[in-house]
């Protein structure tokens, strides 16, 4: 006789923790991860992991975690992805998530898991980000900021016939606070797009880049940090895209209670800082991005960090492909969801070899995902061309393709 209980899929460490739960929940399959810093002075979950899963217990109906008392071991089991009721309560449909004080985490971490379920829920989701953990820009951990999802990651999901109703805004900016945790931003991100299964893509052309886009921002500083960073950038990037255009963005600092004995309804800024989102986009529809913020502790000119951008989304175009490091672990996830049809993809060689895509491989093979066919794009074997076979597994809340 057959277990009737579901078969458990084991994975150790925090490393990918976010991305695990959404490829759980998309294939249904139930899940334990183990070992989250165990030898660390705070192990378990780290106050932002506690927050995504709350945030992924909001659009869903039917999930169970279980997570040990030290906080080392969860187990989650999906449920369905119903997104977010239109017009129910006071809140309009509307699933108001507060990230709470010292979160180190740009709101990029959330976003792009939370964008990889949404064309699966039942109903559109309407998430607005707020809290004093808010940060929009890019951080010292690595997150992108939410300008670069906004204009280099969602644009791609045309490619797998996902384009309507899909918006991200951002109603107050932030950068890093001290120590780079918190910024008090505020942001709203409306997906209003759901599909049976996403269209099988075959992305082989990387194409010539021909327009540079960007936005510069500064959150309670002077707005002559903007006009610095965008002559700089340009001066790099000009002679080689005429096409070339920034936008700048001013905004005050926000502000977040700091009550005191002497005065209870005192309040103090956070999130203040400068940075640069550039975006390259080719013949094609690849897109490549670049992102540098001023770092928390401050010392670095805005010169500096328009040369920096420049130059990182320069060796970012260098790395070959259809895809930008970023938006890489999105294009093979919807591959990986697709119909059960070969999709292609060209990557760069330095690309694929990161510890994230490997990862990514091996997650979505213990998850009953078929196997990635790699070979080399062409003779001079820069690039390679990763082969995906959909496993159909689709949105189950949706019941016409």
């Amino acid at each position: 006789m057959a277990d009737p209980r579901p078969r458990l899929v084991k994975f150790e460490t925090q490393r990918s923790f976010a991305l695990r739960l959404v490829l759980a929940t998309l294939t249904g399959k139930t899940i334990r991860v183990s070992n989250i810093r165990p030898s660390s002075t705070n192990p378990g979950l780290a106050n932002y992991e506690i927050s995504f899963i709350r945030l992924l217990e909001a659009v869903t109906n039917g999930s169970a975690m279980e997570i040990s008392y030290t906080g080392t071991t969860i187990a989650y089991k999906p449920g369905l992805i119903t997104g977010c009721a239109p017009g129910r309560g006071a809140s309009g449909g509307v699933i108001r998530h507060e990230l709470p004080e010292g979160c180190p985490r740009g709101l990029s971490y959330f976003l792009i898991p939370l964008c990889l379920l949404a064309p699966f829920s039942k109903a559109p989701i309407n998430v607005l980000f707020t809290g004093p953990g808010v940060i929009t820009s890019a951080t010292p951990m690595g997150d992108i900021s939410v300008d670069s999802v906004r204009t280099a990651i969602l644009p791609l999901y045309e490619q797998f016939g996902i384009f309507n109703n899909i918006e991200l805004r951002i109603l107050r900016r932030s950068c890093p606070g001290p120590g780079g945790k918190g910024g008090a931003g505020e942001v709203q991100l409306m997906f209003g797009h759901q599909v049976r299964v996403p269209k099988t893509i075959h992305m082989m052309n990387p194409g010539r880049v021909k327009r540079i886009r960007g936005v510069a921002y500064c959150v309670g500083v002077s707005a002559s940090n903007n006009a610095r960073m965008i002559d700089v950038a340009r001066g790099i990037l000009n002679p080689l895209v005429s096409d070339t255009y920034v936008f700048s963005d001013v905004s005050s600092a926000p502000l977040i209670p700091s009550a005191t004995k002497a005065d209870p309804n005192a309040k103090r800024k956070l999130g203040i800082g400068f940075g640069l989102s550039l975006v390259a986009e080719s013949s094609t529809g690849a897109f490549y991005s670049a992102d540098v913020a001023s770092p928390p502790e401050g010392g670095v000119p805005p010169e500096d960090i328009g040369r920096q951008c420049a130059y990182q989304l320069l060796e970012t175009i260098s790395l070959g492909g259809c895809v930008s490091p970023a938006a890489a672990q999105t294009m093979l996830v919807l591959m990986a969801m697709g119909s059960e049809d070969v999709g292609r993809l060209r990557v760069g060689k330095k690309v694929f070899a990161t510890e994230e895509i490997i990862d990514l491989g091996r997650d979505l093979s213990q998850l009953g995902a078929s196997g990635w066919g790699v070979r080399d794009a062409d003779a001079e074997g820069e690039d390679l061309i990763v082969s995906i076979v959909g496993s159909g597994f689709g949105n189950v809340g949706r019941k016409i393709a």
